[in-house]
């Protein structure tokens, strides 16, 4: 059973952890993206301790980064041992030997240090 506890490097407990990637793309690019990461995604979703995920889409063409993704892990541990899989990992590399996209991420895993939850 996966924990819903990790440690940050200083040792402190900071539960679930959100990974994170702006990714640079011209906007006439993001459906060719799109169309592989929906697989790229079907994949991560059954690595061990995900959770869920989201992609937002900018609302103007002119933003220069067009896509955020946003997964939720039960841990840094098990967002490393997904990236460790090497479909994965393969996967995941799979824009960036591309020709027809000129797409950068910008990939981090984060803790929440703030937060308020409103429900509606």
């Amino acid at each position: 059973m996966a924990s819903d506890k990790t440690d940050d490097p200083a040792g402190n407990d900071v539960g679930t952890v959100t990974f994170i990637n702006v990714i640079e793309i011209p906007a006439d690019q993001v459906d060719r993206f799109l169309a592989g990461w929906r697989e790229r995604a079907r994949i991560m979703s059954t690595q061990p301790g995900f959770r869920d995920y989201q992609l937002h889409q900018a609302l103007l063409t002119e933003s220069r980064f067009q896509l955020v993704a946003v997964a939720h892990w039960d841990s840094s541990g098990s967002f490393q041992s997904a990236i460790a899989n090497p479909e994965f990992l393969s996967r995941m590399r799979e824009p960036e030997s591309d020709p027809d996209l000129d797409v950068t991420g910008n990939p981090a895993l984060y803790r929440v240090v703030v937060g308020d939850h409103r429900r509606k």
